[in-house]
């Protein structure tokens, strides 16, 4: 059985018994990480984890959209960092989706859910390690659909990254037609404040757009650099409201590139260590207000 202890300004607050805590100080102030979309790119995510992990921070839930979706709930359910990174290095493309005949999409991800239900310690969400929610959305109303707490967890990805035009909409027993959350929601702080945190860590990992296309030279590459506009302005509503964001510099790499997931895990990481003092600063100014609270 292996063990680590987890100090934060000296103090022991948790002791890590075989990648799950168990709090030995239950008045410390609990962080979530809320995990962007991004494809490929979502490999940065787990560099993050790492670098939680050797400064000795808990992370105590998670929300996820998209590729953050899938790390984090992997993550949720028990799997440490480096089951992580060989679950994500076995990843294929070819292995997310399926041709359909559907007129809504050009392939299926249902292979996607299955591959989470056969790797996953737990695939239900009352059964996963720490709170994680999977954010989607309806694809009729436009509307964020944050899925947590109770029900399936592996159903609650797979619609998280089910890129509307490429996969068929997930149909939930409501009958909504849910697709990637990316639309509502790229970096879900809301979803993971609402989990109960005290700290909320952003990482946005679109931040730095498409650099790998540079000037525009066709009709598409001024589409998508246009696009990448929108979505800059709509994330930074979304990122405003966390107490740190951790931008890793991965704008070079393209979302399709799994092949880097190498150099994406390393740039996270050191992404993450610059953010550190800023927040262990969150966390104390956090545990202040905690006891303020409590001696009011």
């Amino acid at each position: 059985m292996a063990k680590s202890y987890v100090f934060v300004e000296s103090k022991l607050v948790a002791v890590m018994v075989d990648n799950s805590y168990i709090d030995v100080d239950s008045s410390r102030p609990r962080l979530a990480l809320a995990l962007s979309g991004g494809a490929a790119r979502g490999f940065a995510h787990v560099g993050v984890l790492r670098a939680f992990e050797r400064h000795g921070i808990p992370v105590d839930m998670i929300a996820g959209t998209s590729a953050g979706a899938l790390v984090g709930g992997a993550y949720a359910a028990g799997l440490t960092t480096n089951e992580i990174i060989a679950f994500g290095q076995g990843l294929r493309w070819r292995d997310l989706g399926r041709m359909t005949l559907s007129r809504s999409g050009l392939q299926s991800n249902s292979s996607l859910e299955t591959i989470i239900r056969a790797r996953f310690p737990a695939t239900r969400f009352e059964d996963l390690r720490i709170p994680f929610a999977a954010v989607a959305a309806d694809l009729h109303s436009g509307e964020q659909v944050v899925m947590s707490e109770r029900g399936d967890a592996a159903f609650a990805i797979r619609a998280s990254c089910a890129l509307p035009g490429l996969y068929v909409p997930v149909v939930d027993e409501r009958g909504r037609q849910l697709v990637d959350g990316g639309l509502v929601a790229i970096v879900p702080v809301a979803a993971a404040r609402a989990l109960g945190a005290d700290v909320v860590v952003a990482v946005d990992v679109n931040f730095e757009g498409a650099k790998f296309l540079g000037t525009p030279q066709s009709v598409l590459g001024v589409l998508l650099q246009s696009f990448m506009i929108v979505q800059r302005a709509a994330t930074a509503a979304h990122v405003q409201r966390a107490d740190v964001v951790i931008r890793p510099r991965v704008g070079h790499i393209r979302w399709d590139e799994m092949r880097r997931g190498d150099e994406l895990m390393r740039l996270g990481e050191e992404a993450a260590d610059e953010a550190m003092p800023e927040i262990k600063s969150a966390l104390a100014s956090a545990a202040g207000r905690d006891c303020s609270l409590s001696e009011a």
